[in-house]
């Protein structure tokens, strides 16, 4: 049996635990079950849970029924992203199933609805993380509406 390749491997074994991050310790790492955080009803069919994030960091967890459609106007001064976990939405006239990602820029709006019901996780910057980045101060130009939280 060739042999001459072992030292080659041994080392890059060493380079690879000398490079692998440490286990997180229990106050750095927290999880949850998502379905356990208290859900509040948006509208009529559609629920959300907000998730602990970091700091400028909002993270939330859309359920609509079927036939649900979000009850405002959404307007985000800076930005939205959400990836759709399971189920449809419908975005004026664009459909968006299971692994899709869709991103808003800042100061766009939209209202979005299911006919088969969905599960969306989203993210949005606060304002001073939005401007941290480099965000336009003229895209933050309202108040959030009580169901944007």
């Amino acid at each position: 049996m060739d042999r001459s390749n072992d030292t080659a491997l041994q080392d890059l074994a060493s380079v690879d635990a000398a490079n692998e991050a440490p286990a997180p310790t229990p106050a750095a790492m927290q999880a949850w079950d998502v379905d356990a955080v208290p859900a509040l009803d948006i509208g009529e069919g559609c629920t959300r849970r907000d998730l602990p994030a970091g700091p400028g960091v909002r993270v939330w967890v859309v359920d609509m029924e079927p036939g649900a459609q979000w009850p405002v106007l959404d307007h985000h001064e800076t930005g939205e992203s959400y990836y759709v976990i399971r189920g449809e939405v419908i975005e004026g006239e664009a459909r968006f199933g299971p692994g899709t990602y869709v991103y808003f820029a800042p100061d766009s709006r939209h209202r979005p609805h299911t006919e088969t019901g969905v599960r969306l996780i989203g993210i949005n910057l606060g304002y001073s993380a939005f401007l941290a980045a480099g965000g336009s101060p003229e895209s933050i130009t309202h108040c959030y509406h009580p169901t944007q939280g």
